[in-house]
């Protein structure tokens, strides 16, 4: 018989924050006077390197991705966008720009920010 796997506590989380270098003293020690410990996590590491993507193939990642999430057929964003399937292709693929235009509609059907789709 297959034993039940273990589950992790669910009394913990673990938070991870971005800031100002000259901050992390001050927000250590309101951190620890809530009740927090502070943990030098070994096992984490930047998502650049989980994630090697080009900053030009992020957008169409976070296009696939987004798509993905909402249970999209390519097909069906296109119906939903009014952006032709292979232009969708295109984009998550990184051969077509999203531009701003196209960015606003992928947003408003994937609800999600039409930044996301434009690159820096």
């Amino acid at each position: 018989m297959l034993e039940h796997t273990k589950k992790p506590p669910t009394d913990n989380v673990v938070l991870s924050f971005t800031g100002p270098a000259a901050m992390k003293e001050e927000a250590v020690k309101r951190l620890v006077a809530l009740g927090f410990s502070v943990r030098e996590d070994a096992d984490s590491i930047p998502w650049r390197e989980a994630f090697p993507f080009k900053d030009q193939e992020l957008p169409g990642v976070f296009l696939s991705g987004a798509r993905y999430r909402e249970g999209l057929t390519q097909e069906a964003l296109s119906k939903a966008a009014g952006i032709p399937r292979r232009h969708i292709s295109e984009m998550e693929n990184g051969k077509r720009p999203i531009g701003k235009q196209n960015a606003r509609r992928l947003g408003e059907a994937l609800n999600v920010d039409p930044k996301r789709f434009l690159t820096a």
